[in-house]
């Protein structure tokens, strides 16, 4: 057991992310996977910083985590976006971690970009750290209760399937755990077999140099955490790879494996180079998890052609794929019940499945395709190509004995149970160029039983019967839908042909579902001779039947369906005429078909559809009439009786003819023979001289030419380098400038950003001082008003009090006349006394009215004032409001041609201070060239410049860094920047 020192954590911090796109209906989830153990963080606002701040944390010792650097073993960040809705997860894009660069003291955080990323337009990235700490913890000694067993009164238990299922590793008993104990009841088997690839060329892009990258090519993609990869290849054009197999035992029950894979995202293989990955094609699981698929009968299978796509076509330049050039890749995915055949789906002993990538013999070639009928050559020649039985093949033997093949021995039960109306017999074409045709057999239709016997070498023909050629092209085969990937041969006899031995197609094909595969060696052709009459009713009657069989070496073969063939729609067909060898004129009828295969067991229904040519030619009517029986024909099967009038026999000849070799004519004939066949031999040997003369010349011809196609290639492809070195260096000027002008685009959208919010400010400000005064001017005419309104109550009080001692003041004047003229009897005393008392009241109230009309002019005074007042702050305000208004424009104005000026400024600046390096370096490079002849670099090879030779490295050094395995302080890193430093000063120097 590991010390206490030795426990160590493996922390990876995901701080934030940036450069993702606003989505108001998904979150954002990182998931982590590590030598089969899986984080998450939580849910977070998929917005354009999402903020994570999680730390995902695993445990190990010293001696596994130096294992795990020896296997370079990946930390594997998969990045998703969760639907708030339908809880549906998207991989948005997966970034994978180099365990050797984590240490033990703490880095700085760095930016790593998403991998395959679905916002291609945004590259979105987030920001990790990695450190390793010391695991200074107590591990608990607690009492860890297991899962309790549902109880077996409950049967919604049984169905109950967890909301999030792991798989975890069973290392001493060799699977993976999915679900909780109780419900693992049995052992699957889960396999992903990569069989085939074509048009992997496509994914090459043109900027990549695959001499950096390597020259080998291989596939990866993760397994339930295993990351597998396959046995490096090296052609890309016509791959040449074994298929491999990756099988994972896993212990679990049906309805909760399928929740698993329901959770799972697709399956991802990618075709990599080195480091990088060209091209991934996606597989959904989805057809795994169909109920209806019984696992204890027959495996679920998802496969297929899937498409490879690049993971970013517009940053590595590639060019747009047609469709009928886009790579793709041969996948199977099987998911079956430990002891269920893989391929017939019975249940069996089961083989022995690794856990490690095994290969399996699982190709799927696409055969050239026969010939039609219409390229075939003359009749002579397809004669001499009618086919005879595949001799690999074994040969209808009776039913009492058993042949290799459950589809041969099936074949001949089949074949003894039909009659058989045998009308013609095959041609056997063994005829030299110069002798007669007398292998060739003809049978009459009619002829009893005993007229073919082993003894009688001569057969008769009727003077009515024609020479029939017919062929039959069993083009392709597609769509096959039996479940299982299956080796296909076509298989078929028409004993009317005069052939009772099976026609084969050879090797067996693999057909899989959605596929159309073209068959090899499937043309066959037919020479017989048969009356026109009877040729029609045979076919109206009698229909060829092909049958698909499934050949498997570790079983007997397996018939699936049947094809029956109508004859009767060739006859139907329009005819069309041709000439032959000699100049006569033929007729041929050709029809071609897509027709059904019907499966052979159980329900009627379709399988497979099969694609045909078949061709008719009539040759006229047969000139020999008796013809020599070759012994290739002998084992021909006998011919059926049939009623009929008996044929015509050929009266034998009495008189017996003398010996002809006895004869002079016979030994004049011989020489001559003889001398002609010198004569030929001669003119065969010179024949042969000038043809080997001929070409000699034309090899030497050939030689020189090809040399000098070779120079003109070679100078061609160093043309092309150069014109690709300078493409490539025009291309990245034109990169540096456009990112040149993205950052002005960007700087100046900032200032105008941030003068604009400057111009709001203000506008904010002037707003809020222009309502901060209106609100106190309003305030203060507020409180004149009631001022005002208060003095006019007090004057309307005082000349009340006014017109009520005039009233009074009237009143008593009156009171006083009639008092007056009451008492002029009285003495003067006692009335003046009365006047003065009056003339006081008077003088008083005099005083009064003019102390009031003094308060009334006074407070007249004041709101005149008041009202002078204000109409001098209102206007001197608003003069103060327009000023700082033209003020501001004009400096706003002011700042924006300055902005101008010295932007135009810096750009006239930058373009002189350019021309005048350039001239500088122009005149240098003069004067370097007219005192010393140009000497190499040291350590830059011949046809590399300084500058190349600097950029090159450069460029080396910042690939690396930007992998993410590599740090400044590493050997490979520093030994560039010491190239770098010596390159630049040696340029300098020169």
């Amino acid at each position: 057991m590991a010390s206490k020192s030795d426990q160590l954590l493996i922390v990876v911090s995901i701080l934030e992310g940036r450069q993702f796109p606003k989505s108001s209906r998904h979150t954002l989830v990182v998931q982590a996977k590590f030598d089969g153990e899986q984080l998450a963080t939580d849910p977070v606002e998929h917005r354009d910083q999402p903020q994570f701040c999680t730390e995902l944390a695993w445990e190990l010792d010293r001696k596994t985590l130096h294992q795990h650097r020896l296997r370079r073993t990946p930390i594997k960040l998969q990045c998703y976006a969760v639907d708030s809705v339908t809880k549906a997860r998207e991989s948005v894009g997966y970034i994978v971690l180099d365990l050797r660069s984590v240490q033990e003291v703490k880095q700085p955080p760095k930016w790593y970009p998403l991998l395959s990323s679905k916002y291609t337009k945004l590259k979105p990235a987030i920001l990790i750290s990695m450190v390793l700490e010391n695991d200074t913890k107590q591990s608990p000694d607690r009492f860890k209760a297991k899962e309790a067993p549902p109880r077996q009164g409950s049967p919604l238990l049984s169905n109950l399937v967890p909301d999030k299922l792991e798989a975890v590793l069973k290392e001493d008993e060799g699977y993976h755990q999915i679900g909780p104990e109780y419900r693992c009841t049995d052992l699957f088997v889960l396999s992903v077999t990569v069989a085939f690839a074509t048009r992997l060329e496509q994914l090459i892009p043109t900027t990549m140099k695959l001499s950096q990258e390597g020259s080998e090519f291989f596939f990866y993609y993760t397994l339930l955490g295993n990351d597998i990869t396959s046995e490096p290849f090296h052609n890309l054009i016509s791959p040449n790879f074994e298929p491999e197999r990756a099988s994972v035992r896993v212990r679990s029950s049906a309805n909760v494996l399928r929740a698993f894979l329901s959770q799972q995202p697709d399956l991802q293989i990618h075709l990599c180079c080195g480091n990088h990955s060209l091209g991934s094609a996606e597989i959904s699981l989805s057809g795994l998890t169909k109920s209806a698929v019984d696992m204890e009968k027959q495996p679920a299978t998802v496969e297929g052609a899937f498409t490879l796509v690049p993971p970013n076509r517009a940053k590595l330049k590639l060019p747009l794929i047609p469709p009928e050039l886009q790579p793709t890749l041969g996948v199977s995915v099987t998911l079956r019940r430990e002891g269920v055949n893989p391929q017939l789906g019975s249940p069996g002993r089961d083989a022995d499945e690794p856990q490690t990538p095994v290969k399996k013999g699982i190709v799927s070639p696409i055969p050239p395709r026969s010939p039609p009928p219409e390229q075939r050559p003359s009749v002579p020649e397809l004669k001499g190509m009618s086919p005879v039985p595949d001799r690999n093949s074994p040969e209808p033997c009776p039913a009492s004995h058993h042949t290799e093949s459950e589809a041969e021995s099936l074949l001949e039960d089949r074949g003894q149970a039909q009659p058989v109306p045998a009308v013609a017999l095959l041609i056997d074409p063994v005829a030299g160029p110069s002798g007669p045709a007398g292998a060739q057999v003809y049978i009459e239709p009619e002829a009893p039983v005993s007229s073919v016997s082993v003894s009688a070498p001569k057969i008769a023909i009727p003077s009515s019967a024609h020479h029939f050629c017919f062929s039959m092209d069993l083009r392709s085969i597609r769509d096959m839908n039996v479940g299982f990937p299956v080796h296909c041969i076509l298989r078929y006899s028409y004993q009317f042909f005069g052939s009772a031995a099976p026609i084969m197609t050879n090797p067996p094909v693999e057909v899989q579902k959605n596929m159309e595969v073209f068959l090899p060696q499937s043309y066959c052709a037919f020479d017989f001779a048969a009356l026109p009459h009877q040729l029609q009713d045979t076919f109206l009657r009698v229909p060829l039947v092909v049958e698909v069989w499934h050949r498997d070496p570790s079983s007997r073969d397996v018939l699936l369906g049947t094809v029956s063939i109508q004859l009767s729609h060739l006859l139907a067909s329009e005819k069309t005429r041709f000439l032959g060898p000699t100049g006569e004129q033929h007729w041929r009828q050709t029809f071609s078909d897509r027709i059904p295969v019907i499966k052979a067991r159980g329900p009627s229904e379709k399988i497979a559809e099969l694609c045909y040519v078949t061709t008719l030619e009539d040759l006229g009517l047969v000139k020999a009439q008796e013809i020599i029986i070759s012994e290739s024909s002998q084992n021909v099967p006998p011919v059926q009786p049939r009623t009929g009038p008996p044929p015509r026999q050929h009266p034998d000849v009495s008189a017996v003819p003398p010996e002809p070799r006895e004869t002079l004519e016979y030994k004049a004939a011989l020489e001559l023979e003889m001398w002609k066949e010198e004569q030929e031999d001669l003119f065969d040997n010179q024949l042969k001289q000038k043809e080997l003369s001929h070409m000699q010349a034309l090899a030497e011809e050939w030689r020189k030419r090809d040399r000098e196609r070779e120079a003109l290639v070679k100078k061609k492809e160093m043309e092309y380098s150069l014109l690709e070195e300078q493409l490539q260096k025009t291309l990245a000027d034109l990169e540096k400038r456009e990112k040149q002008l993205a950052h002005a685009e960007m700087e100046t959208q900032r200032l105008q950003r941030e003068m604009r919010a400057e111009h709001e400010f203000a506008m904010r400000e002037l707003q809020d001082s222009g309502r901060r005064l209106r609100e106190d001017c309003a305030h203060q005419v507020e409180l004149e008003r009631s001022k005002v309104r208060q003095l006019e109550e007090e004057r309307a009080r005082q000349q009340q009090q006014v017109l009520e001692a005039e009233n009074k003041y009237k009143q008593l004047e009156k009171e006083f006349q009639q008092f007056r003229e009451q008492q002029n009897t009285r003495p003067e005393i006692r009335l003046q006394s009365e006047i003065n008392l009056l003339t006081l009241e008077k003088v008083e109230l005099e005083r009064k009215l003019e102390s009031t009309t003094k308060s009334k002019l006074h407070y007249k005074q004041q709101w005149g004032r008041a009202l002078k007042e204000l109409a001098r702050f209102k206007q001197r305000e608003q003069e103060n409001a327009l000023m700082r208004l033209k003020k501001q424009q004009q400096e706003l104005e002011h700042m924006r041609l300055r902005y101008l000026a010295a932007e135009e400024k810096e750009a006239v600046k930058t373009d002189k201070q350019e021309l005048e390096d350039i001239r500088n370096e122009l005149n240098r490079l003069k004067q370097q060239e007219e005192k010393r002849p140009v000497k190499d670099t040291p350590g830059v090879p011949l046809n590399e410049s300084a500058d190349d030779h600097l950029s090159r490295l450069l460029e080396e050094r910042d690939t690396l860094l930007r992998t993410g395995v590599y740090t400044h302080e590493d050997r490979i890193i520093a030994e560039l920047n010491r190239q770098i430093q010596e390159a630049m000063s040696h340029r300098a120097a020169h």
